[in-house]
């Protein structure tokens, strides 16, 4: 789906802010988004750039579910059945993306945001990188990039990730970053697979897409995003990259990345540029969510029935994670947690619930704690291994850290203590209430 239809439907049923007002891309969108969080807007001029800017869209589970026509409760069924189920999109020659093609390459005319006054320039945050290896075939996945100059960014790999392995592997990778998706490209970018397997292919079993061929790279891309940036990156050219704002809502450090050299624009003549706030609610839900079915598939293997599973929020949507299950097993809730471990390994904390807990709900998963668990026998701690580079606290460079279960679930031999909260009546207040 084209991200602009999807804002006019929005537009419609009167579920986002217009602002008519002119407006800088240098931190006045930012702060814009931050205070409106989670409404989503759109900016229709925008001093510097001719392009519109919108932001906030993703931001809650619930505008995911709207977006597919799907309840919340049905969101990790369908990303794990999009992951089993994937399917090649059609192709096309006429891309939405590619209605314009820039003669020249002019970073400075697009709205690459700056959204903190500690960045170390404009950033792409939104941008969903497609990129190929001769053996295993395209990936997608994301990458922020900052601005350098009208031709060159510098782009944050992390270590390990696919796109990583295809640079150290090839020493050059021709990219595409594509800006303006919306949820079945973003979702799928976000999801952890086997190397190989092409994310795109996910994305069309979440909703069909159509794909099309980059302008001056051998690379097949979503036709319908608003905005392409192709070229090419390279291992040993690098330059600093950062300060930025982390998923922890932290400032990550300045490193030296791998520089990408834009050698093409593409567009559509009506695009929008898509902003993402760093380390706030779009970042935390597109990073935290689809990494969900992984570990719903994980705890599900180990045998036990697993009904829901929730990364928090409140963990940064990466280091803490929520399972709920239906226990049949005294053990049921630490084989869980370790399956849950195993599921996402950048896990810090993860807490198992029983099938009555509200795990949306932090007062009832902190009654939960309070009232079912026992540290002495419900607690796991594990030996100290790699965990997110994400984390501050974790031990520099190794990313070791000492990673801990907490089996928050009733015991099945409950020796004729109650473990429920006592229920209410419930009444029609209408009979008791006005005239």
């Amino acid at each position: 789906m084209i991200l602009e239809e999807y804002i006019k439907e929005l537009q419609k049923k009167g579920k986002i802010t217009t602002i008519g007002k002119s407006i800088s891309k240098n931190l006045e969108i930012a702060g814009v988004l931050k205070t409106l969080e989670p409404e989503p807007v759109l900016f229709e001029h925008v001093k510097e750039s001719k392009f519109r800017v919108a932001g906030n869209l993703f931001c809650n589970k619930i505008q995911v579910a709207e977006y597919f026509g799907i309840t919340t409760e049905q969101i990790i069924p369908t990303l794990a059945n999009a992951i089993e189920t994937r399917n090649e999109p059609e192709q096309t020659v006429h891309a939405a993306c590619q209605e314009v093609v820039e003669d020249i390459v002019d970073l400075d005319l697009l709205p690459i945001l700056i959204h903190n006054e500690i960045d170390g320039g404009p950033y792409i945050s939104s941008g969903v990188v497609v990129a190929a290896d001769p053996e295993y075939g395209q990936n997608l996945d994301f990458h922020r990039a900052m601005q350098i100059d009208k031709s060159h960014m510098v782009a944050r790999v992390v270590r390990g990730r696919d796109f990583h392995r295809f640079l150290e592997r090839n020493g050059e990778v021709d990219v595409a970053f594509c800006v303006g998706n919306t949820p079945e490209v973003l979702i799928a970018a976000a999801t952890s697979v086997e190397t190989g397997i092409n994310e795109l292919h996910i994305a069309n079993a979440l909703k069909p897409i159509k794909l099309t061929k980059a302008k001056t790279v051998d690379l097949m891309i979503p036709a319908d995003c608003e905005f392409v940036l192709e070229g090419r990156m390279t291992l040993e050219e690098r330059h600093d990259e950062g300060p930025f704002i982390d998923l922890t809502e932290t400032v990550d450090v300045i490193r030296q990345e791998p520089i990408f050299e834009v050698k093409k624009i593409t567009h559509r003549k009506s695009a929008i540029w898509q902003g993402l706030l760093p380390g706030r609610s779009e970042h935390k839900i597109l990073m935290g969510m689809p990494r969900e079915p992984t570990v719903f598939k994980k705890v599900k293997e180990r045998g036990v029935e697993v009904l829901d599973v929730y990364i928090t929020p409140g963990g940064a949507s990466w280091l803490h994670v929520a399972v709920k299950i239906r226990k049949k097993n005294e053990d049921d809730g630490i084989q869980a947690l370790e399956a849950a471990f195993a599921g996402h390994k950048s896990a810090k904390h993860i807490w198992v619930y029983d099938e009555d807990i509200d795990i949306y709900s932090e007062e009832e998963r902190e009654w939960a704690m309070a009232t079912r668990f026992q540290a002495d026998v419900d607690l796991l701690i594990k030996d100290r291994e790699a965990g997110s580079s994400l984390d501050p606290s974790a031990e520099p460079d190794t990313k070791l850290t000492t990673k801990c279960g907490f089996d928050c679930t009733k015991t099945l031999d409950t020796k004729g203590k109650s473990f429920a909260k006592a229920k209410f009546p419930e009444v029609d207040l209408k009979k008791f209430m006005g005239d």
